[in-house]
């Protein structure tokens, strides 16, 4: 639920749209404007404006058309909220000044310490939108001097176990989020789960290559998604496709530093996952581990089936085409082997060029169940002209395919036939998606 509203401001709100005299909120007309500054929001970096996003909110949320508006020029510290409908249609919240979230954990009261930041949800037709800013300040101490450093330290996020996302979308449709920056997540910026057409345009992510679990953009359980022409550097995965997700489209993608886009990783500790017909075009992957990449666990059941990574140029990535059926984030039991494995069926790699610096290919599939229907088509890849170690070849195990056009180096194109066709299945399929 969305936070409590002292009575006094809500009421103030509510007089507020009544009154002629307030150009900002002069009517309830459609496609009125409800500017946080005439809602009490001090807009300093310090004060917390929480309250007033959320009076704002709550009365916009009635109003056809209604735009929530954070002004440019101005700094907003917000604690954690929840903006929750059913809403109007059309809503929106225009992010033209900054967004703060409190670079210190230790001073909110331990019921406020969340999952997520902006937490979204039970939202149809809305949108984020705007020239400006949302930092979720993580990465201040990186600056702050050794002393500043001792003094804060056990009060930040980076030194606490509780890590939120920035933005989150729940049980939303039709949602659109275009033209602002998402900076310096404590964990991922932007994700939507259990949602369907998402569109994601314009925007530009961005935290330190080495902050850990700094996912850009994650979706889970999420269908009919759009993400075109955005940057994202991060200290994970820049676009992360988890199970539950279908029919997603990206395209103009620049990837630098991060982890690549990643489908994965599905079917940890022998769960099912599902991921079907995902299409990654036009994208530039730099200074990163990987381009490419589809990951499951070991035991996982369900399938990925229906993906497409096309004009694909790396530069300087570690492992530009990877499939990995023995992921693993973690040493112990969880990394014993195991009979099952997601399934794994028709994957594209269709030219994707550059440079690597540690092995152009790695497909690793499972013994249980190969990954079948592979197709490479003008793989071009060549050494970084500065590769930190020694290089290795391509590695292609239990995968079959086909490989078409050019290959580049010798043995990229190391998929496995059999009379022209793929191995079967050793074992049959329990489960459905």
């Amino acid at each position: 639920m969305c936070s409590l509203v002292p009575a006094a401001l809500l009421v103030g709100a509510l007089l507020c749209l009544a009154s002629s005299s307030s150009p900002a909120v002069a009517t309830r007309s459609p496609g009125r404007t409800f500017n946080v500054l005439s809602f009490g929001a001090a807009a300093d970096g310090v004060t917390d404006d929480s309250e007033a996003l959320v009076a704002a909110w709550q009365v916009a949320c009635r109003v056809p058309h209604a735009t929530v508006l954070l002004p440019l020029g101005h700094r907003f510290l917000v604690s954690p909220v929840t903006l929750q409908g059913p809403c109007n249609t059309k809503l929106a919240l225009q992010i033209d000044g900054t967004m703060l979230a409190p670079p210190e954990m230790g001073s909110w009261p331990k019921p406020r310490r969340p999952l997520q930041w902006l937490n979204f949800k039970w939202l149809q037709g809305f949108s984020i939108q705007g020239a400006g800013a949302v930092d979720g300040q993580s990465s201040s101490l990186q600056s702050a001097s050794p002393a500043t450093t001792s003094q804060r330290s056990a009060g930040h996020w980076q030194a606490s176990g509780a890590k939120p996302t920035l933005i989150r979308f729940y049980n939303s449709f039709n949602v659109s989020v275009r033209g602002i920056r998402i900076t310096n997540s404590p964990q991922c910026h932007l994700k939507f789960d259990s949602s369907g057409g998402i569109k994601v345009k314009n925007i530009t992510i961005s935290s330190p290559g080495d902050s850990r679990n700094t996912d850009g953009i994650h979706l889970q359980n999420t269908r009919d998604v759009e993400i075109r022409s955005t940057s994202i550097g991060c200290g994970d995965d820049c676009v992360s496709i988890q199970t539950g997700c279908s029919n997603i489209h990206m395209k103009n993608i620049i990837c630098n530093p991060g982890h690549g886009i990643s489908v994965g990783g599905l079917g940890k500790d022998n769960s099912l996952a599902c991921v079907s017909d995902v299409v990654a075009e036009s994208i530039s992957v730099q200074n990163a581990l990987y381009g490419v990449r589809i990951k499951t666990w070991q035991g996982g059941v369900g399938s990925v089936r229906n993906i497409t990574f096309s004009n694909v140029r790396v530069s300087n990535v570690a492992t530009p085409i990877i499939i990995d059926q023995f992921y693993c984030d973690r040493g112990g039991a969880r990394c014993a082997n195991r009979t099952g494995a997601v399934a794994i069926s028709g994957v594209t790699y269709r030219r994707v060029v550059g440079t690597y610096s540690f092995q152009p290919v790695r497909l690793a599939c499972s013994d249980a169940r190969p990954c079948t229907g592979v197709s490479m088509v003008d793989v071009r890849l060549s050494p970084a002209s500065a590769p930190e170690g020694p290089l290795r070849g391509g590695l292609c195990w239990n995968t079959y395919g086909e490989a078409r056009g050019t290959m580049e180096p010798l043995g990229t194109g190391c998929l496995q036939r059999s009379n022209g066709y793929a191995m079967p299945l050793i074992q049959p399929f329990n489960y459905t998606c």
